[in-house]
């Protein structure tokens, strides 16, 4: 693997470390385990001082004031893991990672966990679905550029006949792409769910309507988190991530801030997107691109003034964002302190609301 590390800048130094036990994993959705989506427990952490509080997601408005902005991601998961075959019979996973256009993606090529790829690759996925394989990506070799024979609706009308969603070994079954969606959804084009607003239900939404917290959205395609190689992922830069910003969600975040309220991300996802559309006098604008922000610990938050999202794992970029909203060494004890009381981890686990 060490060519396609190459060019790629060097592992960053997480800034906090720690050890995460596979009883910590959330193996399922919080309905397989006899509760409701809003009820997974969260943990409530002040940016700068001040007590951790430990409660359930579906408490949430006790911790936000009116006149407060929840800013969503309304982008729709894909099942985006695909069987095919290529031209001498042998067996492709293909998971995709973005949407360049309505029919060329960019997708890991796997047998097993071996990486494979070449330039005019056939892939054959069955059910009249196929595509080439038009080279690598030359900024992120591990990619190979995938042209669909179709596009637009009926390419994703097959993509969600034929795949499934994109899981990790903590999942130990494949499971409905619903399951995999957030209330709010519309727009297809996550590979994997940008699950900070899984557990919201329209209950949650409702009650925080009626207490005079507002809702924007903007929509972010998530991309691939992990090439199934540990190093890789280590070395690999941040996922460019397609986004749009409607006007009008510019509009409220700004008249929020004029009014003294505050705007709070729901995933790092619409950290990226709405710290990415700040323009040099410090507002919001309408955007519609690619972003490539990477927030790192020194980025200076110009948006943005609180988080709602999951428990991270150690030496990922989603935990290095965290400690642009608090110190590592504030972010390292509540993360001990939800180790010690046992909160459940990734998509499906609890959440963290960073205010």
């Amino acid at each position: 693997m060490s060519d396609l590390l190459t060019n790629l800048p060097p592992t960053f130094e997480p800034p906090i470390q720690f050890q995460l036990s596979p009883e910590l994993e959330a193996h399922e959705p919080a309905e397989f385990r006899g509760l409701r989506r809003d009820q997974v427990r969260l943990m409530v952490l002040p940016r700068l001082a001040g007590a951790l509080i430990h409660t359930r997601f579906d408490a949430l408005g006790l911790y936000l004031r009116p006149g407060d902005l929840l800013v969503v991601n309304t982008s729709r998961t894909l099942p985006a893991l695909l069987k095919a075959h290529d031209e001498q019979g042998k067996a492709v996973e293909v998971r995709l990672a973005h949407r360049q256009n309505d029919e060329l993606w960019d997708g890991l090529l796997l047998e097993g966990r071996k990486q494979v790829g070449r330039t005019g690759m056939q892939l054959d996925f069955g059910q009249g679905l196929s595509a080439q394989v038009e080279g690598s990506r030359p900024d992120l070799p591990f990619l190979w550029q995938i042209r669909f024979d179709r596009c637009c609706m009926p390419l994703l009308d097959l993509i969600y006949r034929l795949g499934e969603p994109i899981r990790y070994y903590y999942v130990e079954n494949s499971l409905p792409i619903d399951l995999y969606q957030t209330v709010y959804a519309r727009e297809p084009g996550s590979v994997e769910m940008p699950s900070a607003g899984r557990p919201f239900s329209w209950e949650l939404l409702l009650s925080l309507r009626r207490k005079g917290i507002g809702l924007a959205s903007i929509t972010l395609h998530a991309g691939l988190s992990s090439t199934r190689d540990d190093a890789l992922d280590a070395a690999r830069p941040v996922s460019d991530e397609e986004f749009r910003l409607p006007a009008e969600t510019a509009q409220a975040i700004n008249a929020t801030h004029a009014q003294g309220g505050r705007v709070i991300a729901v995933g790092t996802t619409v950290v990226r997107a709405v710290e990415t559309a700040v323009n040099p006098d410090g507002a919001v604008e309408a955007a519609h691109g690619w972003t490539h922000l990477r927030i790192r610990p020194d980025y200076k938050l110009r948006a943005i003034d609180g988080l709602l999202t999951g428990m991270h794992e150690p030496r990922t970029t989603h935990l290095d964002m965290l400690s642009a909203f608090v110190s590592p060494q504030r972010l390292l004890a509540a993360y001990q302190e939800a180790i010690r009381l046992k909160y459940l981890w990734h998509e499906f686990g609890d959440m963290n609301l960073i205010l």
